[in-house]
């Protein structure tokens, strides 16, 4: 059988592939620029080849996964600290699985003024409430409060002050305080 050349239906096939060919190499080279501008470039003056430049596109994309996965685990402990209690807890909060129990309080005396932490579960209505009556009570003033909630968990921060008053009583107004304060958080747990 002979193959004729210039049949107008063997020209058209060759022209319709020609062009498919030509239209492949096209997107890829569309493609190969795509990808060229997301890499950053080390020595923009080199060259590189179709295959090291793949290779240099490999390489960066499995250490920015890597990255991406240290970080994620170095976020989820920070998440996983911040929501049992926060830096200031002990060692065994750390563990994983620990939830802590909710309320908590926690109060720092500095000079005059007391900084108080309180963490409670976002259903807890009352118990920011009743802390700040019973500072009132105990003729606290207080300065500021604020709250932030991570999940379910609210972080209430609330500064004082207990007055001009001679050291010797100061440190009885303060220990009273943290007593009561002490025994609410312990009965609303139970």
């Amino acid at each position: 059988m002979e193959i004729n050349n210039n049949n107008p239906n063997n020209i058209s096939s060759r022209t319709d592939r020609k062009l498919i060919e030509r239209n492949r190499r096209n997107q890829m080279k569309a493609l190969y620029s795509e990808l060229n501008s997301l890499v950053p470039h080390y020595n923009s003056r080199v060259h590189l080849s179709l295959l090291l430049f793949l290779l240099l596109v490999y390489c960066e994309a499995a250490n920015y996964i890597k990255r991406l996965q240290t970080n994620l685990e170095r976020m989820k402990q920070r998440k996983d600290s911040l929501i049992s209690g926060g830096q200031s807890m002990n060692i065994a909060s750390s563990r994983p699985g620990f939830s802590p129990k909710v309320p908590q309080i926690q109060i720092h005396e500095m000079g005059s003024s007391l900084v108080i932490g309180l963490t409670t579960d976002t259903h807890s209505r009352f118990i920011f409430n009743d802390t700040i009556r019973i500072l009132h009570e105990e003729g606290a003033d207080i300065v500021n409060a604020s709250f932030s909630v991570v999940g379910n968990t609210a972080f209430h921060t609330i500064h004082l002050t207990v007055g001009e008053l001679t050291p010797d009583y100061h440190g009885v107004v303060v220990t009273r305080i943290a007593e009561r304060l002490n025994k609410f958080i312990y009965d609303a747990r139970a």
